[in-house]
């Protein structure tokens, strides 16, 4: 099976992200704050056709209550235990294109979180963006795709807290019908959500990107104290 044809998170000879994925990040980002602003700029693409519903439909996964929004504070380390994830997290701006800058290539295992955005377990929707792989071997987010309504996230925060989120939602994007509404906006505005984002998809090897992202959704759930690293 070839590059181009091997879909993202299955074996072979795979890509790190690249710039055109990202870049609809930033497209995301600015289509997000214009309409936060109240402009025309937060109109979303339509998506019928274009968006894969990964996880089961929200009515037939009992889910817990979301928990009030904790104090701000940077995150340090992200585990999805039930997929094998375990990684430290690295504030991320953007880079000399305007996109949002994930981490270097040489550490594909470490998490990127928008540092000028919302901070995971306060109000508003904190962005994590991954890898999913790398030109040998699978990266951070590799089994991302593989996430379900009900899977737990625990997100260690600098004030020594364990920030727990309950996924409730898992989609495709594909890069022509990115709906940056959904992927960005809160679901709830009053809860503390994250999301986590990596590519999808089948490898385009004329446009040197995936085709698509898979968008993991989450909410606040809980809150501890520090876990060992």
């Amino acid at each position: 099976m070839s590059t181009g044809d091997r879909k993202a998170g299955s074996a072979g000879s795979g890509r790190l992200l690249t710039g055109v994925a990202w870049a609809v990040l930033l497209l995301g980002l600015w289509l997000w704050g214009r309409d936060a602003t109240g402009g025309s700029g937060g109109q979303s693409a339509p998506t019928t056709g274009d968006v894969a519903a990964v996880g089961r439909p929200l009515g037939g996964v009992p889910l817990p209550a979301a928990r009030e929004p904790l104090e701000p504070s940077e995150p340090r380390r992200v585990e999805v235990p039930s997929l094998g994830i375990a990684a430290p997290v690295a504030p991320r701006g953007l880079d000399g294109a305007g996109a949002v800058d994930p981490p270097p290539y040489e550490t594909p295992q470490t998490v990127g979180w928008y540092g000028r955005g919302v901070q995971p377990g306060a109000a508003g929707t904190a962005l994590f963006v991954g890898h999913v792989d790398t030109r040998t071997k699978p990266a951070v987010f590799y089994g991302l795709s593989a996430a379900r309504p009900g899977t737990k996230i625990r997100v260690t925060r600098s004030d020594g807290s364990v920030a727990e989120f309950t996924v409730d939602d898992v989609q495709v994007f594909s890069r022509e019908r990115f709906d940056a509404k959904k992927v960005y906006g809160p679901r709830e505005k009053s809860r503390a959500e994250l999301r986590l984002i990596t590519c999808g998809g089948t490898f385009d090897k004329k446009a040197g990107a995936y085709t698509a992202n898979v968008v993991v959704s989450a909410y606040l759930t809980g809150a501890g104290g520090t876990r060992d690293s």
